[in-house]
């Protein structure tokens, strides 16, 4: 609907309507969100990657799925790399999975085939009802350290402590922050890729955008500031949203650039508890064709709301990893690993350059067995 039209149908409802409230017949593209856990869905998920211009020796590493938890089942993974010594890493700190492989100089066409089989489901947190502990204390001192583009001092606690200013409980301090990026960032669709996650720099310049990688680990870096452990997982959309969301969804034949990072809390009642203010994001930029600037539209609300203990499970999770060395590189760590990565003697190919870096993602529903 455009902004017009929204102008007209206006005039026939009571002016102190808000948006939140307008009926569902008031707002003709209303939405529902509202993710359930229940149903187990089964998904293959193939990964192909061809190195266009090797020279010397050629490396190439590709993230697998490590997440095994209420959400997703991690089940199985088979490769093929012709010419090529291939082996599964663990990151020791995180615990992310790395398909490494390696091509000997001479190697014409090194290419690459991952097949990775997941299950996975919606995900909420029942407000109503409080969760025995699920995480030891000591494990939580991780996800409450900073890293090298998430700083948790200086700029990063003082925008945090204002945030949650009068705010009691973990909850509560959580919500606020959740609100402060949801109010105060927006998403920038030039931005290439997911974007980089520098949040110190974001907030510096004052420059409050960027994508999922910019947005939901200002979100994480700002709990880990004021002592709420957090942490980004790192995955890739795979189906549509069961919703009708057009901006939370991805087109199953190729997910190539469907890659998604979201977040999670952990809350003394709850325990780790889904989050996902960057999608807010998304849904005020892309949902429609205009910009939408108020979270309160019937549009956002409902998924503000969802996405605040919450996840559709149309999405695969990777791993939780930052500042990730990927194993015999020459080049520098990795901020986070959601993409395929290689690497020529001459040169870190670029993952975001189809031209140089040639790799297909898809994915397809499968019967469970």
């Amino acid at each position: 609907m455009k902004r017009r039209d929204f102008i007209k149908l206006g005039t026939t409802l009571p002016v102190a309507t808000a948006f939140g409230a307008l009926p569902d017949l008031a707002w003709p593209q209303q939405k529902r969100f509202a993710p359930r856990p229940g149903q187990w869905r089964a998904y293959e998920v193939t990964t192909q990657v061809e190195i266009l211009k090797p020279a010397g020796v050629t490396k190439v590493w590709l993230p697998v799925p490590a997440i095994n938890s209420d959400y997703q089942r991690s089940l199985d993974n088979k490769w093929s790399a012709p010419g090529g010594q291939a082996r599964l890493v663990e990151d020791g700190k995180y615990g992310a999975k790395i398909l490494a492989i390696e091509f000997p100089a001479g190697v014409a066409k090194p290419s690459v085939e991952l097949v990775s089989r997941v299950q996975i489901q919606d995900r909420a947190v029942d407000w109503g009802k409080r969760a025995a502990a699920k995480e030891n204390p000591a494990a939580l001192k991780l996800w409450l350290q900073p890293t090298d583009l998430m700083p948790i001092d200086g700029i990063v606690r003082r925008t945090a402590e204002d945030a949650i200013k009068g705010k009691r409980g973990d909850r509560d301090k959580a919500q606020a922050l959740f609100d402060w990026v949801v109010n105060n960032t927006h998403r920038e669709p030039k931005t290439r890729g997911c974007g980089v996650g520098d949040i110190k720099a974001m907030l510096e310049s004052g420059n409050l955008y960027g994508k999922c990688a910019d947005l939901n680990a200002l979100f994480v870096g700002l709990a880990r500031a004021v002592g709420i452990p957090a942490r980004d997982v790192y995955g890739v959309r795979l189906a549509p949203s069961a919703f009708g969301y057009k901006a939370l969804s991805a087109n199953s034949a190729n997910i190539s650039r469907a890659q998604h990072c979201r977040a999670e809390v952990y809350l003394a009642d709850q325990g780790w508890s889904a989050m996902d203010p960057a999608d807010v994001a998304k849904v005020m930029r892309e949902e429609t064709s205009d910009w939408i600037k108020s979270a309160a539209h019937p549009l956002v609300a409902a998924v503000k709301q969802g996405l605040f203990g919450s996840w559709e499970g149309n999405w695969l999770a990777f791993n939780l990893a930052h500042d990730v060395a990927l194993p015999g590189a020459k080049g520098p760590k990795i901020g986070f690993f959601m993409y395929p990565n290689a690497e020529t003697e001459n040169e870190r190919l670029d993952s975001l350059d189809p031209d140089n870096f040639k790799y297909v993602m898809s994915a397809r529903e499968i019967k469970q067995a």
